[in-house]
């Protein structure tokens, strides 16, 4: 299924698609949802290229595999589990079944006491040893991290609830630091570990036990956890009525919908949080409904596998004009690699094609003067991701959000055209003459034809943002059955995860370099010599 394309792209590879840019493509090569939109039009897609793609979802069948997923079918094969995060968010979407059971009563069950604790939280009822909660601390790691951490900061002007801070690194900088800040008396600290079991989390939770426990005569009575270990959590000290679980079916790096999103529900409140859940909400009815032309998550996806399983563009570089949005790349990093990061597909067989991209990148305009120079004029191609609101939230300073949008449409109109030769000499005529002239020219040509998408919306509301976030998960969905792997296992991190457990009485000097290969054993000889 993959020759068509290949071959289609071998014809049109070196065409310049600036010039495809008629009037018409500009709208046939986007598409909406709600006040989103998606613009394709800056890529080297053309309607037979498109329709290619198109049949890829057919022949991968994405639509049985879509309508399984959010029926609860186990489409985590290799854990035999169903795949079901979109349940957080199906406020009034009817029964989910699992295994014959409903699960909608407890998804929403788990939504309410959240909000009764959050409101409890926001206005005082719900206090410390030493008054109304100043802060909040959120402790987990992946996607008990990423998730709240990358939203808690898009809606910051959203917030008027206690302070939010993340610690997620077992490198004890990190809490240090966090906990420098605060008062243990006034500060609610969250633990969120499925399991209670993770080991950089539980390490954190300790630390920060110990802390509060200087001062705090009752330390788990400011303590609640995001868990389904309740033994676990009772042993920590914390009540039950401050356990927040979920079931195996919902993914960590999806998890942000339900109990993992409480620090952010405490910092939005719980109308905020829920808005953002009917947000992601009208995306997955649009994913479900929107025919494939009109489909923003499915068309996201088609973009990313041409770019990079057809043309072999090895990276994505996700640009939010929305400094708001600066945590996303990083929240994207582990959405798509850890998702799609995958060598065989759902038989075990080796793939034939690229598994995933690297995702990367920063928001604009800084990235401008740190790594646009490669993008621009490097020898590898970068597919860019531009994300740009028609306005901010600081209304008395408009005009300077004006000038943010103009630089995010002219580096994707400048990706697209770039600078020939002429062109540059043209420009430095007068200054330079002859050799010289030409040499200088050179440095100043811009090869163009670089590809682009960008996602526009009215403003980042909690609405918006929810859209933003299930539009990319779907996404992701769509890439993993077209690639035929499971994008919803992560049996990738834990090989380092085992070998850490081993290091670390090594490291300790309990036990001795013996076992290790050679390169490791004098690692940990210099490291202890350094550390005395």
């Amino acid at each position: 299924m993959w020759n068509d394309l290949k071959k289609h792209h071998a014809q049109v590879g070196h065409r310049r698609f600036e010039t495809l840019l008629d009037g018409a493509r500009a709208a046939d090569f986007s598409a909406q949802a709600g006040d989103m939109l998606l613009d394709y039009a800056k890529t080297n897609i053309d309607a037979t290229g498109r329709a290619l793609l198109f049949d890829l979802l057919a022949q991968t069948g994405v639509a049985a595999k879509r309508d399984a997923m959010f029926a609860g079918a186990p489409i985590n094969e290799t854990e035999g589990r169903a795949v079901l995060h979109t349940a957080l968010r199906n406020l009034d979407g009817g029964p989910v079944v699992v295994d014959g059971v409903d699960v909608m009563p407890e998804v929403l069950q788990t939504l309410d006491r959240m909000a009764a604790f959050a409101a409890a939280v926001r206005d005082g009822r719900f206090a410390g040893q030493g008054g109304k909660i100043t802060d909040v601390i959120n402790i987990g790691i992946g996607g008990s991290d990423l998730g709240p951490a990358m939203a808690t900061l898009a809606l910051a002007p959203y917030h008027d609830g206690p302070r939010c801070h993340f610690v997620s690194n077992v490198d004890p900088a990190d809490i240090a630091g966090v906990l420098r800040g605060c008062d243990p008396t006034t500060t609610l600290v969250i633990v969120a570990s499925k399991t209670f079991t993770t080991i950089e989390t539980m390490t954190n939770a300790r630390t920060a036990q110990a802390w509060m426990g200087q001062t705090v005569r009752d330390t788990g009575a400011q303590f609640a956890a995001l868990s389904t270990a309740a033994d676990k959590t009772a042993d920590f000290g914390i009540d039950p009525s401050r356990v927040f679980g979920f079931a195996d079916w919902v993914g960590g790096r999806y998890s942000m919908w339900g109990p993992i999103g409480l620090s952010l529900m405490i910092a939005i409140g719980p109308d905020a949080f829920r808005a953002f859940l009917r947000g992601a909400q009208a995306m997955d009815v649009h994913f479900k409904s929107a025919a494939w032309h009109e489909n923003l998550p499915a068309l996201l996806a088609l973009v990313g596998i041409w770019h990079n399983q057809v043309c072999g563009h090895a990276t994505r570089a996700v640009l939010p004009y929305d400094n708001l949005l600066s945590r996303l790349p990083a929240y994207l990093q582990q959405l798509e690699m850890e998702s799609n990061g995958k060598g065989v597909n759902m038989d075990g067989a080796d793939l034939t094609v690229p598994s995933g991209p690297v995702v990367w990148g920063e928001p604009g305009t800084n990235g401008q003067h740190a790594f646009y120079q490669l993008i621009h004029q490097g020898t590898r191609v970068v597919p860019c991701e531009f994300l740009v609101a028609a306005r901010g939230h600081e209304d008395d300073l408009h005009h300077q959000h004006q000038l943010l949008v103009a630089n995010c449409l002219a580096q994707s109109e400048a990706l697209m055209r770039g600078r020939d030769l002429n062109a540059a000499r043209a420009k430095l005529a007068g200054k330079f003459t002859g050799a010289e002239l030409d040499r200088q020219a050179r440095h100043r040509v811009f090869p163009g034809n670089r590809p682009s998408v960008t996602i526009a919306y009215p403003q980042l509301t909690p609405f918006v943002l929810g859209q933003i976030i299930c539009l990319y998960e779907h996404r992701v969905f769509v890439e993993g059955v077209v690639l035929g792997i499971n994008s919803y296992d992560q049996w990738g991190v834990e090989l380092g995860k085992e070998l850490a457990t081993a290091l670390q009485p090594v490291v300790e000097g309990v036990q001795g370099t013996q076992d290790k290969d050679g390169s490791t054993a004098a690692l940990v000889g210099f490291l202890q010599r350094a550390g005395v």
